[in-house]
């Protein structure tokens, strides 16, 4: 991808992420991906001389995203937020660690009438960007996504109302 392309990329990203916040204004978000990006200009920089570098780099801006997603939502003490990584280690995304994650982030959001479940990086986890996206990868992952979800609204009182995001 071409980094004019990247931007955008990241600027729909945060669009969608912060839309509590800029009310849907691409200027608004602008902002934040600057500001975002602004704080990792160094590896922005390497990313620019290596392209190779990419991959990091958007983790990194996803991790960084994430983080001020979480802070954002803890001055609101009416929502609740939890954020799982599926890629923290290499047994994260599996079945049994996943189903025990989200039931510890569902617990969490439980006593909110509204909250955010943040899943970042299921997709590399699960099908890591070095290899091949087979078709038995894929239904692992559109297996993993159905479960999850199923989990959620299994786990979440009628009258609570929560976001499940998948980045």
């Amino acid at each position: 991808m071409t980094p004019a392309r990247d931007d955008l990329r990241r600027l729909h990203f945060i669009n969608a992420l912060f839309a509590h916040v800029t009310g849907h204004d691409l200027y608004l978000a602008e902002q934040i991906r600057s500001a975002i990006a602004f704080s990792l200009t160094e590896l922005e920089a390497q990313t620019a001389a290596h392209p190779e570098f990419a991959a990091q780099f958007d983790a990194a801006f996803t991790a960084a995203a994430a983080a001020l997603l979480a802070r954002a939502f803890a001055h609101l003490p009416a929502h609740g937020f939890y954020h799982w990584d599926a890629a923290r280690t290499s047994t994260s995304a599996t079945p049994l660690f996943a189903r025990d994650e989200i039931m510890t982030g569902l617990k969490q959001l439980a006593p909110y009438r509204e909250s955010t479940l943040l899943i970042t990086n299921l997709r590399p986890a699960l099908i890591p960007p070095e290899k091949r996206a087979t078709a038995r990868r894929l239904r692992e992952y559109d297996d993993t996504l159905a479960f999850i979800r199923e989990l959620a609204a299994a786990r979440t009182t009628p009258s609570a109302s929560m976001q499940l995001l998948f980045l």
